[in-house]
């Protein structure tokens, strides 16, 4: 049985969606959430699921979360994680860590381009579909392999806000299932 940690700095709506998601699995289950943001709902939500939960400051703490993390996690995924990786994980968590992004990649990604920063810049841009990119998390943002995309058409100009709620449903339901698969994949490979 894999343990999963999930990283996540809001309200940890995806992160739910994944404990509940992996709470009857036989491949593997959230152990541990992991926050940036001592005032994030997230905590909440892992205190009602019976999660783990850790509150660390990544200028001061990175190196003892990620000793945390190497002994509790097999598979890291981030679920609205505002920070960048540090090097030292991706090359511990390596080839084990997604992230799901509220976009079809490479449009929309980078440093800056995460949650109303990417529903407005599409909402601005005209485009008449959006979607999730879920990916492998490298020391670049959002510049990993990609696992999977799941779009969704959109009226062009169609508000932020609209384009959020369309990405949230997609990312619903897709992410737990995504990542599920990978794991599969990941166990017939070695």
């Amino acid at each position: 049985m894999l343990k999963i940690a999930i990283l996540a700095s809001g309200s940890g709506s995806n992160a739910e969606s994944l404990v509940r998601y992996f709470e009857h699995s036989d491949l593997a289950r959230v152990n541990l959430i992991v926050t940036n943001n001592a005032k994030a709902g997230v905590i909440e939500r892992a205190k009602r699921l019976n999660v783990g939960i850790e509150v660390f400051s990544p200028k001061t703490e990175s190196a003892a979360l990620l000793t945390i993390l190497k002994e509790k996690a097999d598979v890291i995924l981030l679920a609205g994680y505002l920070q960048m990786i540090p090097k030292e994980w991706t090359i511990a968590f390596n080839g084990r860590m997604l992230n799901i992004h509220p976009a079809l990649l490479p449009k929309f990604g980078g440093k800056g381009m995460y949650g109303k920063h990417v529903h407005q810049a599409v909402s601005e841009s005209g485009e008449n579909e959006t979607g999730i990119t879920i990916h492998l998390v490298n020391e670049a943002y959002d510049e990993g392999v990609v696992i999977a995309q799941y779009a969704v058409e959109i009226e062009p100009g169609s508000s932020p806000e609209s384009i959020e709620s369309s990405v949230r449903d997609l990312e619903l339901e897709y992410y737990g299932p995504t990542v599920e698969g990978w794991i599969e994949q990941m166990a017939l490979s070695n």
